[in-house]
């Protein structure tokens, strides 16, 4: 599970990065900040249920 999260960070940053710099793929931005929220709350909900 953590592998998951960390490939899906990895690839929102690079997908997030690449929204920014080409102007015609901006959906890509938005795609990017999708993928690294989910890998976010991938990463809070393997925490919260390590702590519990």
């Amino acid at each position: 599970m953590t592998a998951l999260a960390v490939i899906l960070l990895i690839v929102g940053v690079v997908l997030l990065l690449f929204g920014l710099f080409v102007e015609a793929a901006k959906f890509l931005l938005w795609i990017g900040i999708v993928i690294l929220v989910v890998a976010i709350i991938i990463g809070l909900l393997r925490y919260i249920r390590r702590g519990a």
